[in-house]
């Protein structure tokens, strides 16, 4: 007969009370109560031995894997375990079959529903298994953010270190012990929170304000290619549409830039392809074209943020504003639709001899067609290159390495020969 299977229960802020009647039972009847303080905080009535989950996991696990079988044991945690609770390492750590996981409503949930507002494309993190700077481009990116905030980073320290990054487009809300009777709900801007001080049991959420564009990130050593995607300012709500860093990095080769090149970046957006472009090849000039009002005035003010003197933004639509620009050994488009294979053939004109067409672009619908204009460009007298990049950053959770996909991205290329 196979041993009993350790619960995983978790609770609300009204503790045992708000509990199912199966719930209550597998925590009465435990002996040993595993859980963090806030948790354990609010079960005042049970009888089992405590053991307190704090940073040192593994020996957590440990004394599970001890105790397995023998002493009844009990985890309990706040809301539902699997959502950034500690089920999900204990099941990594000591095996999924040997638990039984009881979710209860999540306070992010309840959070959520008390200001009326959806969490379904929200970023939700945990500030008490990763740092503030960890998840800082998310947050910087995001419309929506779901904080679990912690004794290090309390509401007051988030709003100070958020706003000393220039980070200050959002509304904030703390939701103070959601489901018990000193609920408190406060609303302000992120100023307003600095000095303010909140019960333990609070989450933070933030609504981006309307029509404010992404601060870029300063203070850091600039490189001069393959910059972090937050370097640059951006507008909403197409933040998330830049190059990426590491495709830029390809994009550039893919490019073959020389100093004294000229060069043209079509749909340039905020300018982060230009820029990096411009250090390669200064003396020589890069054309940033852009259609997009929004977007057209970013590119100056990330051209000051990065002190490139050698971009010159052109406002309008391409191909109609190739007229009159001095002829490119490299083009890069980025961000096409519409008349795809009109764009392509005019910018292939524009190319001097030995000049290079690189072409990024995010959708099956738009490769096909990318690739067949491309290969009637070639005409016999080239081959396109196409690679198809697939990256993954590693992000640190519950003391692990995991790794978080980017959007896959398409780069083609063809020379003029």
């Amino acid at each position: 007969m196979s041993a009993p299977k350790i619960p995983i229960v978790g609770v609300g802020p009204d503790g045992l009370a708000g509990l199912t009647l199966r719930s209550r039972e597998l925590l009465t009847s435990a002996e040993l109560v595993f859980g963090s303080d806030q948790v354990l905080r609010l079960l005042p009535d049970l009888t089992a031995e405590r053991v307190r989950i704090g940073t040192d996991l593994p020996s957590i696990v440990e004394r599970i894997k001890t105790n397995a079988g023998g002493k009844r044991m009990a985890i309990v945690s706040i809301g539902d375990p699997l959502f950034y609770g500690t089920a999900r390492y204990l099941c990594d750590k000591v095996g999924p079959d040997l638990f039984e996981v009881v979710p209860h409503i999540s306070s992010m949930q309840l959070a959520f529903a008390r200001l009326k507002e959806t969490w379904e494309e929200a970023y939700l993190t945990d500030l008490s298994t990763k740092s503030l700077d960890d998840v800082l481009d998310k947050i910087r990116g995001a419309e929506t953010v779901g904080l679990f905030t912690s004794e290090a980073y309390t509401p007051g320290r988030i709003a100070q270190e958020l706003l000393a990054r220039g980070i200050d487009y959002f509304r904030a809300t703390v939701c103070e012990n959601l489901g018990g009777k000193d609920e408190r709900i406060t609303q302000g801007e992120l100023s307003d929170l600095q000095t303010m001080a909140f019960d333990p049991l609070n989450i933070l959420i933030l609504k981006r304000l309307p029509d404010r564009p992404d601060a870029q990130r300063t203070g850091s050593k600039l490189s001069r290619f393959g910059n972090p995607d937050d370097l640059f300012a951006q507008s909403r709500p197409k933040s998330g549409l830049i190059t990426q860093a590491e495709v830029r990095v390809l994009a550039l080769a893919q490019m073959d830039l020389h100093t004294a090149d000229v060069a043209w970046d079509v749909g340039a957006g905020s300018g982060s392809v230009a820029i990096e472009i411009a250090q390669l090849v200064t003396p020589g000039v890069v054309y940033a074209i852009e259609q997009d009002a929004a977007d057209f005035h970013l590119i100056s003010a990330n051209l000051e943020t990065f002190g490139v003197k050698n971009v010159k933004p052109v406002f309008g639509t391409a191909p109609a504003v190739f007229t009159g620009l001095p002829a490119p050994d490299a083009i890069f488009i980025g961000g096409n639709g519409g008349e795809i294979s009109r764009l392509l053939e005019a910018a292939f004109t524009a190319l001097r001899a030995g000049g290079r067409l690189v072409v990024n672009v995010g959708t099956l619908e738009m490769l096909s067609a990318t690739y067949a204009s491309m290969k009637r460009l070639a005409a016999g007298r080239g081959t396109v290159d196409v690679q198809l990049v697939n990256i993954s950053r590693g992000v640190e959770q519950m003391e692990s390495l995991r790794f978080e996909a980017v959007n896959p991205t398409f780069i083609l290329r063809i020379r003029k020969v």
